[in-house]
């Protein structure tokens, strides 16, 4: 689905190089998911918006799986005009707008296997003439397991870091800060909802070429998530589970739901444009539990997982002191 092109802007050959790199990644996402899972394959729902409120999306999503219990993978490409809304929540400053992006998040059955959010979008704002005021990139992926495993941590973070020195060095450490702070309940003491990955928003290019940069770093991003992802899914999704971690997992799933109504940009941007609540809510799990005033035991296995989610790790210092072969497919 392509956007109307109603701008007097000569990004149009850009953005729509951007909407096919989009739309060939949920198709390429979404067909891995169907092979790991087994049973269930994706619903598609394609939309559209009326009026000034331009644009559409693909919601894909799979529930009831063997393996995933639900997994949805959004594209859309949407544009209108700036709202006094959005200028003042989300700091906007211009007439009109346009984005495309993909946006995941895969809730597992297994309790053992975590769940993963990832998203890549793009973003351009115009003057009241119609011509290009702005535009940059965001995006990024992190993990939420329910128990923690190392070695998975180092496996998923050492995948996106290496993609990053790509570039540069010095990205990963920033973008991951980045994570551990944006990825955080600031309402329970800062606890984190995982164990992070990289978020990084508004890299703005200086010229062309600089937009081509970003595009290609944008690109390896998306192609990495699942080589970061499918290698832990494979690795814990046999491991026998109870009612005791299932109860668990629905505590943890609850923290999850908290940041995305409370605290999440991409969920708040949706809303204010008036998006499509379906796909916007598609993000919350199917289950999830809120005891009051709820802590595990000290010392458990559950207790461990929250720790880190307390006061996040280095994952790529620990990763020093394992073996290169004992680090999944690394």
């Amino acid at each position: 689905m392509n956007a109307q092109v109603l701008y007097k802007t000569d990004t149009l050959v850009f953005r729509e190089k951007w909407i096919g790199y989009i739309h060939r990644l949920q198709e390429t996402i979404c067909a891995a998911l169907e092979t790991v899972d087994g049973k269930s394959i994706f619903r598609t729902d394609e939309w559209e918006r009326s009026g000034e409120r331009g644009g559409g999306g693909k919601t894909r999503v799979l529930e009831n799986g063997n393996i995933f219990e639900k997994a949805g993978v959004n594209s859309s490409v949407v544009y209108g005009h700036v709202s006094d809304a959005m200028r003042k929540q989300l700091e906007i400053d211009g007439n009109t707008w346009f984005a495309c992006g993909l946006s995941l998040v895969i809730h597992p059955m297994n309790p053992f296997v975590p769940t993963v959010h990832a998203n890549w979008r793009f973003f351009e704002v115009y003057d009241e003439a119609g011509y290009l005021k702005d535009r940059w990139f965001g995006g990024g992926t992190d993990l939420t397991p329910y128990y923690l495993f190392e070695e998975d941590a180092i496996h998923f973070h050492l995948t996106i870091k290496n993609v990053l020195d790509h570039f540069d060095n010095a990205l990963y450490p920033i973008y991951k800060k980045n994570c551990d702070e944006y990825f955080s309940n600031t309402h329970r003491n800062r606890e984190t909802r995982g164990i992070g990955g990289i978020f990084y928003d508004h890299l703005r290019p200086a010229d062309e070429a600089g937009a081509e940069k970003l595009f290609e770093f944008q690109q390896q991003n998306g192609d990495a998530f699942l080589e970061a992802y499918l290698p832990i899914v494979n690795r814990r999704k046999e491991i026998p589970y109870t009612e005791k971690e299932i109860f668990w997992q629905e505590i943890r799933r609850g923290r999850y739901v908290e940041f995305n109504l409370i605290h999440d940009r991409g969920t708040l941007f949706g809303l204010k444009t008036r998006g499509r609540t379906e796909s916007i809510l598609m993000s919350l799990p199917p289950r999830a539990r809120w005891v009051y005033d709820y802590l595990p035991v000290p010392g458990t296995k559950e207790d461990e997982l929250l720790q880190v989610c307390l006061k996040p790790r280095e994952w790529v210092i620990e990763n020093l002191k394992i073996d290169s072969g004992q680090c999944m497919e690394h």
